[in-house]
């Protein structure tokens, strides 16, 4: 199949307008060399005064960078039935972004199709040119409400496949987001000053964490996902910015680890802070570990970089946490490790059914470690609990 190159989205001489006043735009190539304008597609349906689908239909099209940012009139739905690759070149990119999504309500971004970033062949033409800009973002959220992105796939993204930032009310479901291990920085999820996440049925495989939820997360559901390979599904980094805000309210259920780095993380900086911040309200249940390393883990000395004071301590206050019903099996000798803070200790932790053996069964014996945490302990721990 020949490759299309979209390198603007602009509107067909013909529009499908459906009985249910549901109108369609129909996004294809024209011509070969971009314009100014990137979004006439999007613009006519935007305008358009109730619901409309911009459609990407089935064939490879090769798309620049796009935003889509102002406030529509009525629901609006990006339907991807084709394939739609990133340019190679990251200087046909811009704004750390390759499709933009902001300041809209009713968003729906869905169709079945797939996007892929390029991201390794990306990273091979930067390899040896320092200046050349490699992390790109394949698809961010900016003040959206009530969205809806579902049914379809992000395949080696430059940089993270999905940033959430400043949304309330949006689901996430039935999605599959890939990089290969190796290409750092790739997170699946990232979400940050977000309320009302919905996150279920998604099949998440990175470089980074799977799910990441930073500064200002609340209320958020992930349930069903399947996590592997990666860093896990982490809260944090915190504490390191006198700018950011709590986490709170937060919910893992029924998720599958396999090979990652990390299962269900908690990391904060040890670094001074002169702000009250505090994660708290985080549920972990029914979750089943396959070969994890690190399964359970509060760190709040994280140090990426190897390169702190280790004498100095976190100020971010961790507390209300309940790990239930986890199980499964870890690469590395220490299951659960609550390494909390000496000046914040960790409060109200419960760990509740954990059940984490050896990886392949024999040969090693797991042990806990626990450092500046209170709690309780309930039903089987193996190993045996340290709080």
């Amino acid at each position: 199949m020949s490759v299309k190159y979209l390198l603007m989205l602009c509107l067909l001489a013909f529009s499908v307008e459906a009985d249910n006043n549901i109108k369609l735009f129909n996004a294809k190539e024209y011509g070969a060399i971009a314009n100014d304008n990137t979004d006439n597609t999007w613009g006519d349906a935007c305008q358009w005064n109730g619901s409309a689908t911009v459609l990407i239909p089935e064939g490879t099209y090769i798309l620049k960078s796009v935003g889509f940012k102002r406030p529509c009139n009525g629901s609006k739905t990006f339907h991807i039935k084709g394939i739609l690759q990133a340019p190679i070149d990251p200087s046909l990119l811009t704004d750390q972004t390759w499709i933009d999504f902001r300041y809209i309500d009713q968003l729906r971004v869905n169709g079945g199709g797939t996007l892929n970033g390029q991201g390794t062949s990306t990273r091979q033409k930067c390899l040896n040119n320092p200046n050349c800009q490699v992390l790109f973002t394949t698809m961010n959220f900016g003040f959206i409400t009530n969205g809806h992105v579902e049914n379809f796939h992000s395949i080696d993204s430059k940089g993270g496949h999905f940033i959430v930032f400043g949304c309330e009310n949006m689901t996430f479901t039935n999605l599959t987001l890939k990089s290969p291990v190796d290409n750092r920085n790739t997170d699946g999820i990232k979400i940050s000053h977000t309320n009302g996440i919905n996150i279920s049925n998604v099949n998440i495989g990175t470089g980074d964490d799977c799910v990441a939820m930073i500064s200002g997360t609340k209320r958020v559901q992930i349930s069903n996902v399947f996590c592997g390979p990666g860093h896990g599904i982490s809260v944090g980094s915190l504490g390191n910015n006198d700018a950011e805000t709590n986490v709170e309210d937060i919910v893992v259920k029924s998720c599958n680890f396999s090979g990652t780095s990390n299962g269900l993380r908690i990391k904060t900086w040890a670094a001074p802070l002169n702000i009250t911040l505090n994660v708290s309200n985080l549920i972990y249940q029914d979750i089943s570990m396959n070969e994890v390393q690190n399964p359970i883990v509060i760190d709040q000395k994280y140090c990426p970089e190897h390169n702190c004071d280790h004498q100095e301590n976190s100020h971010v206050q961790i507390n209300n946490v309940t790990y239930k019903n986890i199980q499964g099996s870890s690469a590395t000798d220490i299951a659960v490790n609550f390494n909390c803070s000496r000046i914040k200790p960790c409060q109200d932790i419960i760990v509740d059914n954990i059940r984490l053996w050896p990886y392949g069964g024999k040969g090693k014996q797991l042990t806990n470690y626990c450092f500046k945490v209170s709690g309780a302990s309930y039903g089987t721990q193996i190993p045996t609990s340290c709080i």
